[in-house]
């Protein structure tokens, strides 16, 4: 699946303050957590990784542990670089609504160590050895990976292998990431400015349906949790059954499934039955509004609508819409409110990447003296022509060349494709489709897009935030 970080990258704003800060909330909605700041070798890792993959049909092999554990090997031999990675098939939407955050928790309490890696060893094992590391949690799965030199395979199965089975969870290491997580919450969410507009959305939007939380969750509901709780959770979401272990660069079948079979193949399988969210959220039948003061100097408008899962024929139209509206300098959002009636100083539009139907976000941060009502006015006209007028071919044939560049794009990295691999795996159970996922987008013609447009283009079906000054509060 493709990201869709070009929606911020492509904004042309006035103040790079506020760009800066948009990115930090977009950083937020995909789920990124950076663990710590890359060293020159890391750098040079790093930059390895991203080096062009071969194009044309990404190879790859897979197999499964008879613990329940699945296995993707893909090569690549342009670079002495290997990037080793464990998806876990859990994210908030996974959590007891008394215990919101638990999967965000557990990306940082499992770096604490097991009983074989020291505490706070995981980072200073992969740096001393020239790699990097990081994670992040979404509301649908937990990703690690490490980036390092190809002759360091072993070291990083064994270390996954470790976080796997015998992570070390006592009240040391909760008490440690208690106070990480809560300053996190504080300077990503409680003191950035927009910080809280993912919560807002998320909260009025959905009603029963366990995206209405987002990945940060409530910190009194860590504060409550005890060591038991902590421990259940472990033993019931981070088990090989519930794993994909996706290994990417300078390897050969060969040689890293003996290392595999090392590590992982004594692992028991977990014994617990993995709950998965039953809840169906209802369909809305009339618009919701509402207003949040934050501490922000421009207000911001934001249009949410219900959206469809990832994988069906809808969210590849939606994708494409959201390009329409906002990928790049000549995009609809961009020339209309941006540029001619200079009314919004950013604008953006996405469809997140939810495994289950989700939200599509469109938003713009208002120019100096533009009223909210104003700006939601403009986004609602261009929305309207959506609705109304078919696109033209050339907008359609750029939207086409935008999407096969973003996909050569990502793919044309082993981290990149790493991610793809374990991504389609876990929501589909089908690697195959990062070689086959393009075709869903080009067979979305004019019509479809359209005809979609109309389905979820709604006001009935949609949220309206005004996200205002604190200051506009006391008026």
């Amino acid at each position: 699946m493709q990201h869709t970080n070009a929606l911020i990258d492509n904004f042309d704003p006035q103040n790079a303050l506020i760009l800066m800060k948009l990115k930090a909330v977009y950083a937020l909605l995909l789920g990124t957590s950076l663990l710590s700041a890359p060293s020159i070798a890391q750098t040079k890792v790093a930059a390895a990784a991203a080096k062009p993959a071969a194009q044309g049909k990404i190879k790859f092999t897979e197999f499964d542990l008879p613990n329940g554990l699945h296995v993707i090997l893909h090569e690549d031999h342009s670079t002495p670089i290997v990037t080793v990675s464990v998806m876990y098939h859990v994210g908030s939407k996974n959590e007891d609504p008394q215990r919101t955050g638990f999967a965000h928790f557990f990306e940082h309490l499992l770096f604490e160590g097991s009983e074989n890696i020291g505490r706070g060893e995981y980072m200073k094992l992969v740096q001393a050895n020239g790699g990097q590391l990081n994670a992040n949690t979404s509301q649908d799965r937990t990703f690690y990976f490490e980036t390092l030199p190809s002759n360091q395979l072993e070291l990083a199965l064994w270390m996954e292998s470790e976080r796997m089975f015998q992570a070390k969870i006592d009240e040391v290491g909760v008490e440690t990431q208690r106070k990480v997580v809560k300053e996190e919450k504080k300077q990503s969410y409680d003191n950035r400015p927009y910080g809280q507009l993912l919560n807002v959305v998320f909260e009025n939007l959905f009603t029963v349906h366990p995206y209405r939380w987002s990945p940060i969750g409530k910190e009194q509901y860590i504060d409550q949790a005890k060591i038991s709780e902590f421990m259940d959770f472990y033993k019931t979401f981070y088990v090989p059954n519930n794993a994909v272990l996706v290994i990417g660069g300078d390897i050969t079948e060969a040689s890293a499934k003996p290392l595999i079979e090392k590590y992982f193949a004594t692992i028991p399988r977990g014994t617990k039955d993995i709950p998965r969210p039953t809840q169906v959220e209802p369909a809305q039948t009339a618009e919701k509004r509402t207003t949040f003061y934050d501490n922000v100097q421009l207000p911001a408008v934001i249009l949410a609508y219900h959206g469809a899962a990832m994988g069906s024929d809808d969210f590849y139209a939606l994708q494409l819409l959201n390009q329409l509206l906002s990928q790049g300098k000549s995009s609809r959002f961009q020339k209309e409110i941006v540029d001619k009636q200079q009314k919004a100083l950013a604008v953006g539009a996405f469809a997140l990447p939810n495994e289950q139907p989700g939200a599509v976000m469109m938003f713009g941060i208002a120019n100096m003296g533009t009223k909210p009502e104003e700006l939601e006015k403009i986004m609602d006209d261009e929305i309207a022509k959506v609705l109304s007028t078919p696109l033209t071919d050339a907008e359609y044939k750029k939207l086409m060349n935008q999407i096969e560049n973003d996909f050569v794009s990502q793919n044309g990295r082993v981290a990149g494709i790493v991610e793809n691999l374990a991504t389609n795996y876990t929501y589909f159970r089908d690697a195959n489709l990062i070689n086959t996922e393009l075709n869903k987008y080009t067979k979305i013609t004019k019509e479809d897009l359209q005809r979609v447009a109309k389905k979820y283009f709604t006001k009935e079906n949609r949220l309206v935030v005004y996200y205002l000054p604190k200051a506009e509060e006391k008026k």
